[in-house]
């Protein structure tokens, strides 16, 4: 690989501020000046500093960011603010993508990543990876709507689903409205929101909080993220 292009993948700069870095006598290659951007390097076993500091080599980034209402999940959109623009200018890179999609009115966990071969697996039906959710829905939800969503319910539209695993937490007489936690293994579109919906009740409001392995960081505000731990990394690939 060349120099200019393993600077360029790590974020270093544009490739303006590259070509500068080298002219500047700023890059080495174990210890050697590097005096041309078009300099080999072998990323898994070189060293490769600028100035005092080692650059290393990651070709895969991952991270969990707490999406917040309003704000679509796509890596660009002309009119409306994506999730992409949520990242700032040090993190942002353009092959990372999300991971599924979260409606523009639901909130919470969404991976981002730039490992297409993973994310593929992660949304491959074959794999059934399992997404919770947060849901706070119209009426008193009761164990026998949970047994209905256990045994697979069928859609107003005929579509048959899964089953689902429903989880009723506090009702609140005043307002009418149940929290309920809610885990699919799989993700059709509005899925969450026409399930409660085929039984004669509405989400008023819905915020993933696992996929996978994954737990919703509690400490994410709304609109923020973070890098995944070398930890969940591994439960994600394994």
């Amino acid at each position: 690989m060349r120099i200019d292009k393993f600077l360029h993948d790590m974020n270093i700069g544009t490739r303006t501020q590259i070509r500068k870095l080298i002219k500047d006598k700023l890059v080495f290659i174990n210890n050697e000046l590097v005096k041309t951007g078009r300099m080999k390097v072998d990323p898994l076993a070189d060293e490769v500093r600028l100035e005092e500091q080692v650059i290393e080599y990651k070709r895969y980034f991952y991270f969990m960011l707490n999406k917040p209402l309003g704000v679509v999940t796509a890596t660009e959109d002309r009119k409306q603010k994506t999730v992409m623009d949520l990242f700032n200018k040090i993190d942002k890179r353009k092959d990372l993508f999300p991971v599924g999609r979260l409606d523009k009115d639901t909130q919470g966990l969404l991976l981002v990543t730039n490992n297409g071969i993973l994310a593929h697996k992660l949304l491959s039906p074959e794999h059934h990876v399992s997404k919770t959710y947060e849901a706070v829905v119209t009426g008193k939800i009761t164990e026998d709507i949970a047994l209905e969503f256990q045994q697979g319910i069928v859609l107003k539209d005929g579509t048959q689903l899964k089953p689902a695993e429903l989880l009723i937490g506090e009702y609140s007489a005043l307002d009418n409205q149940t929290i309920v936690h809610i885990t699919l293994n799989e993700g059709k579109y509005h899925q969450v929101r026409r399930m409660f919906g085929s039984v004669g009740e509405r989400v008023v409001s819905l915020r993933r909080i696992s996929f996978g392995p994954l737990d919703l960081d509690v400490g994410l505000l709304p609109g923020t993220y973070r890098e995944l731990t070398d930890s969940e990394i591994d439960q994600l690939i394994n």
